[in-house]
């Protein structure tokens, strides 16, 4: 007889998991190293080089490894593989433009108004 249903992709969940972690942690220090070196000179080069290809590429780790991990999540609950993908490429698309744009906005605010600007315990 035979199997219309696959294994779960347990290898993809965990591969998934472990490339959206290990950019995580890239894109982490490269951002912490970057805003510690504008701290010290405040150039705005500094920050505009941070929206380049250096943060972008653990960036888009981070989101492709949430991708795997979302589609593989939903293929284990029984989901056929396209439906998975269907549904993890956009809401990571979505979400990962979302989290851009709030990073950028913030570097701007940054660049224009100081660590002033982010410092949240003023409306307290």
């Amino acid at each position: 007889m035979p199997s219309y249903y696959s294994s779960p992709p347990y290898f993809l969940l965990f591969a998934g998991l472990l490339a959206g972690i290990t950019s995580g942690i890239a894109f982490k220090t490269t951002l912490e190293q970057a805003v510690q070196e504008w701290s010290r000179n405040r150039s705005t080069r500094t920050l505009a080089n941070l929206q380049g290809i250096q943060l972008l590429v653990p960036f888009v780790g981070i989101a492709i490894g949430a991708c795997v991990f979302l589609s593989s999540g939903l293929e284990i609950f029984g989901f056929p593989t396209w439906l998975a993908y269907a549904i993890a490429l956009p809401l990571t698309a979505f979400i990962s433009f979302l989290v851009w744009y709030q990073l950028s906005s913030i570097l701007v605010q940054l660049e224009k108004g100081g660590s002033k600007v982010l410092d949240l315990d003023l409306f307290n």
